[in-house]
């Protein structure tokens, strides 16, 4: 899958309702975190660092369904090269 690299900031298309409390960037992909506590990634996800139980990569932004589905907020996240750390 071709994923762009964007060399400078760009706009962002999240749902209007949501507001971003929390940002990290790796070499490849991007996290945000929600006010409410939900994550969303993109990027590239080849190691799976994006967290939606595959490996593919993606353009748009995707929220995290695991961390819904258990009932856990995200409270900090970092990414790395590639690999995504959560704190919820």
């Amino acid at each position: 899958a071709f994923i762009s690299i964007q060399a400078f900031p760009a706009l962002l298309d999240l749902p209007q309702e949501l507001e971003v409390s929390e940002v990290s960037c790796g070499s490849r992909h991007t996290a945000v975190i929600t006010r409410g506590g939900e994550l969303y990634t993109w990027g590239w996800g080849k190691y799976g660092q994006l967290g939606h139980k595959d490996n593919a990569s993606t353009d748009q932004p995707r929220r995290v369904e695991y961390l819904v589905t258990e009932g856990l907020q995200a409270e900090e996240v970092v990414c790395g090269p590639w690999t995504t750390y959560v704190c919820v």
